[in-house]
């Protein structure tokens, strides 16, 4: 489930791994490298290298490191980060409340004794050098009205689809893509080039502003439509039932009287 918000949460819990120098790297599981990734790889680049900046884009975390190569790190639905024994989020929406170290796919040991780990039950995450970030849409927390447009510009698919398609729109989730059109007042389902400029001005406002509220409030999960997500569900705003819709592949609850 980790959505721009958590992937932000991860950056700034990798801080503390900045510029010590990496003495050994785990990564014995070869599906969780990508792209042509390799084990041997990650040593020749991280080995007596160090970490010098933390990066984000959408929901990929960026490690930059002083052999001028940067490591990618996707989260999947349940990836975690740990720094030194402290993860920035305790436990994930929909993922499993245990916490087994055998679910650490990728781990970097460094040589003062510390290390940094993604801890993934389902391995839906992943590993590569030097991510093609290129192909992925804008960062969703500074997406601006021109940029929505050229998303959605031509397409007929649902608006939900094209803001949760990673190469449209970096870094929204079913839950803020939710939470977003709920407060925007806008229909899941509605054609994404059926939108009025006065209403992808507004999307894109509702889209910056719905992440910076939820981050204070602690992630994706903290959204005022997240506790009636159920059958017998209602809008918080109106009091009317909520419909739960499957939109591009995903289980999607709305309100139809103000979503229009």
């Amino acid at each position: 489930m980790p959505e721009i918000l958590e992937i932000e949460y991860y950056r700034l819990g990798a801080v503390p791994a900045l510029r010590r120098t990496v003495e050994s790297v785990g990564a014995d599981d070869a599906w969780y490298l990508k792209r042509d990734t390799s084990a041997a790889e990650l040593d020749a680049a991280l080995v007596g290298e160090r970490f010098v900046d933390a990066r984000r884009h959408g929901k990929v975390l960026l490690l930059d490191v002083s052999s001028g190569v940067t490591a990618g790190l996707r989260f999947g639905m349940t990836g975690r980060l740990i720094v030194d024994d402290d993860a920035p989020i305790r436990e994930l929406e929909y993922s499993s409340a245990r916490d087994d170290p055998a679910w650490d796919r990728f781990v970097v040991h460094f040589a003062d004794g510390g290390s940094l780990r993604m801890r993934d039950p389902r391995r839906l995450g992943g590993v590569e050098l030097d991510p093609d970030i290129a192909r992925l849409g804008p960062d969703a927390w500074e997406l601006t009205a021109v940029e929505l447009e050229a998303a959605t510009a031509g397409s007929s698919v649902a608006i939900k689809a094209r803001l949760l398609d990673q190469n449209r729109v970096a870094g929204l989730g079913n839950l803020l893509v939710d939470e977003t059109l709920w407060r925007a007042g806008i229909a899941p389902g509605r054609s994404a080039d059926d939108l009025t400029r006065s209403e992808i001005d507004t999307l894109a406002t509702t889209v910056r502003s719905t992440i910076a509220d939820l981050f204070a409030r602690g992630g994706s999960h903290r959204g005022d439509l997240h506790d009636e997500r159920a059958v017998d569900g209602r809008c918080p705003l109106d009091g009317a039932a909520l419909r739960r819709d499957t939109i591009g592949g995903r289980t999607s609850y709305w309100c139809p009287q103000h979503q229009r």
